[in-house]
C-alpha cells in the first residue's frame, strides 16, 4: 500500500511529513539522509518500528512524559506564578512579627516603630512581588518550602497517561483514514495528513483531559496563606472550582453551568497547543536530519540520542517563545475565581486586555521560565522515547 511508508513514523511526530518526505532516522542510525535507499525500503517499516506494538510505544511516551514533568515542574511553577501575578493575583509575604532569634527564617524583614520590643514587622514591599524566575525560586523555598516547587506534579503525572492513551490511538486512526482518502482522491495533500491528524488528535486529548490541566494551573498559581494547612489536591481543587462556596460537602445543587467552568480557558489551551505542536515538529525534523547528516555514517546510538535532544531543545524553545501569549491568556482564564466572569471571558478579549495593560511585555510574561522549561522538556521526551524504544527493540532481537 502506498501509504504504508507512514506506518514507520512514530506516533509522536505530527508535522514532520509536512517538512519532508524522507524516511525517519531510527535509533540504530539506519535510513539516515544520504544513505542509499531503494524503492522497496520506503514501503518497509524499520525493524524497531515493526517489532514495537502500541503498548510499547505508549509505555515509552508515558515514561518520557513522566520524567519530563518531574524534572521541569519548578520552571512551570515559576512561569505560572509570574503570569498569575501579572493578572493581579496577590502574593503576600509572611506578614506578622518574629523575634530577632528567628529572623534567619525570613529573608524579608522590615523594622516598625509599632512593633513590640525584640521583634520586627515582616512583609516588606519586596516580599510581595516576584521579580523573575530566580526570585520565585528564592521566595517559594524560603516562605513555603522547597517542596512547593513541585506543586502540581501529581496533576502533571495524572495528565501524562490519559493524554498519551487518547492521543496516540486517535492520531493513528485519523492518519490512516485520511491517508487512504487523500491517496485515492488528492495525492498532493498526503504529506500534510500527519499535521492535520495530529492537530485533531491533540484537540481531542486536550478537551478530554482539560479539567486536570485546570487543576494543575490553580495548584501552582495559588499558595496557602495559613501556616500548617495542607494544600488542596487535584480532586479538592476541582470541587472548589465548580462549587467555591459550598466546598466538598455541598455538591447536590450543581448545574450544567457549574461544570462548564471546568473547561475555562480551553480555547486558549487549544490556541497554544496546536500551533506549538506544528512549530515544534516542523522545526525538530530538519534540525535533526542536518545534525545526523554532519555526523555521517559514523553516527552511533549516542550520537543519534544527542541529535534528538539538541533538535528537541531548539524546537521546543522556538515553539514555546512563539506561543507564549496564548499561554499567558490560558493562565489568566484558568485562575479567574469569579465564575460569572470566567465563563464570559474569551481568549481574544483576554489577549486585548493583556496588550492594553502591559503591551508586548504583558503578552510575554513568564516567557523566560516557559522557554527554559519547554526546551529541556521536548529534548527529554524525544530522547527518552528513543532510548526506551531502542531498549525494547534489542529485547525483541535477543528473544528471537
Amino acid at each position: 500500500m502506498a501509504g504504508s511508508s507512514r506506518q514507520s513514523l512514530p506516533s509522536w511526530i505530527t508535522a514532520a511529513a509536512a517538512a519532508t518526505t524522507t524516511t525517519r532516522v531510527d535509533i540504530e542510525g539506519i535510513n539516515k539522509e544520504g544513505s542509499p535507499k531503494n524503492e522497496d525500503s520506503k514501503s518497509v517499516p524499520s525493524a524497531s518500528d515493526f517489532d514495537l506494538g502500541f503498548a510499547e510505544r505508549a509505555f515509552a511516551a508515558a515514561g518520557a512524559a513522566v520524567l519530563s514533568a518531574v524534572i521541569v515542574n519548578p520552571l512551570d511553577v515559576a512561569k505560572t506564578r509570574l503570569q498569575a501575578q501579572a493578572a493581579g493575583v496577590p502574593y503576600q509575604g509572611l506578614c506578622g512579627t518574629a523575634s530577632f532569634e528567628s529572623n534567619s527564617m525570613f529573608p524579608c524583614v522590615k523594622s516598625s516603630s509599632h512593633a513590640v520590643p525584640g521583634s520586627q514587622q515582616l512583609c516588606a514591599s519586596e516580599c510581595n512581588r516576584y521579580k523573575g524566575a530566580l526570585d520565585v525560586f528564592n521566595k517559594v523555598i524560603r516562605q513555603e518550602g522547597i517542596g512547593r516547587l513541585w506543586r502540581g506534579t501529581n496533576a502533571s503525572l495524572a495528565l501524562a497517561v490519559p493524554t498519551v492513551g487518547i492521543y496516540m490511538p486517535c492520531y493513528d486512526i485519523f492518519r490512516n483514514s485520511m491517508e487512504e482518502f487523500t491517496i485515492q482522491n488528492c495525492p498532493a495533500l498526503t504529506p500534510y495528513v500527519p499535521l492535520v491528524a495530529g492537530a485533531v488528535a491533540r484537540s481531542i486529548s486536550c478537551i478530554t483531559c482539560y479539567p486536570v490541566e485546570l487543576a494543575r494551573t490553580r495548584m501552582q498559581a495559588f499558595k496557602e496563606t495559613q501556616a500548617g494547612v495542607r494544600p488542596s489536591g487535584v480532586w479538592k481543587t476541582l470541587i472548589e472550582v465548580i462549587n467555591p462556596v459550598g466546598g466538598t460537602n455541598n455538591t447536590q445543587k450543581l448545574t450544567v453551568r457549574s461544570y462548564r467552568i471546568l473547561w475555562t480557558g480551553l480555547g486558549a489551551q487549544l490556541a497554544r497547543d496546536v500551533p506549538f505542536s506544528a512549530i515544534c515538529w516542523a522545526t525538530l525534523e530538519p534540525i535533526r536530519r542536518q545534525i545526523l547528516a554532519l555526523l555521517g555514517d559514523e553516527a552511533g546510538a549516542s550520537h543519534v540520542l544527542g541529535a534528538n535532544f539538541s533538535a528537541g531543545f531548539v524546537a521546543g524553545t522556538l515553539a514555546a517563545a512563539a506561543t507564549c501569549p496564548f499561554d499567558v491568556a490560558k493562565t489568566r482564564r484558568q485562575i479567574e475565581k469569579d465564575p460569572t466572569r470566567a465563563l464570559n471571558m474569551t481568549t481574544t478579549r483576554t489577549l486585548l486586555e493583556m496588550w492594553r495593560g502591559g503591551g508586548i511585555k504583558g503578552l510575554f510574561t513568564g516567557v523566560g521560565p516557559r522557554v527554559a522549561r519547554a526546551g529541556p522538556s521536548v529534548g527529554i521526551v524525544v530522547s527518552f522515547y528513543e532510548v526506551v524504544k531502542y531498549t525494547l527493540h534489542h529485547r525483541y532481537q535477543f528473544t528471537k
